[in-house]
């Protein structure tokens, strides 16, 4: 997503321009990301500021069942251009060019929502707050109801530490 800020780097510190979101991340698996964002001509760069929501689609850690996840995330960042605009010379700012507008007054967003989309992506999907998961010794889904199996031979998995735990 890439935008021209030629006139805002024109305008006075302090001027604005907002910016609707909406695009996927198809190659981290994002299906949507919508929002605002802002951005503020400071006495030195742009400041791009905004919340965003975003969708994805995953396995819940429980279960293994496919489940669409919805989340919101803060972004903030710092854009400085390249080219002095009323001069046109070369500006001896800032040297990381990962947040630089480039020579054409192009503010290139892509990099930075998709950076701060996957980095909000939750660490455990889960399809429901209370998933009971996979019953450990056969794999029913324990969602769907109680499993076949006996109790006995779910706790023979973790006799061992339950002895242990008595013995302490």
């Amino acid at each position: 997503m890439r935008i021209n800020v030629a006139q805002l780097l024109k305008e006075p510190v302090g001027s604005t321009r907002s910016h609707k979101i909406n695009t996927s991340i198809d190659d981290e698996g994002i299906d949507s990301v919508k929002g605002e964002l802002t951005m503020t001509r400071t006495n030195r760069s742009i400041l791009v500021a905004g919340t965003l929501r975003a969708a994805t689609t995953g396995t819940c850690n429980r279960c293994l069942n496919q489940v669409r996840c919805k989340y919101n995330f803060n972004l903030e960042e710092e854009f400085f251009s390249i080219i002095d605009i009323s001069s046109g010379s070369v500006s001896q700012g800032e040297s990381d060019n990962s947040n630089a507008i480039d020579n054409n007054n192009m503010l290139d967003l892509t990099e930075m929502i998709r950076q701060y989309s996957v980095l909000s992506i939750p660490t455990k999907l889960l399809c429901i707050p209370e998933c009971a998961g996979l019953c450990p010794s056969c794999g029913d889904n324990l969602n769907q109801g109680s499993c076949q199996c006996s109790n006995q031979n779910r706790n023979e998995h973790l006799a061992k530490l339950v002895k242990l735990g008595k013995e302490n």
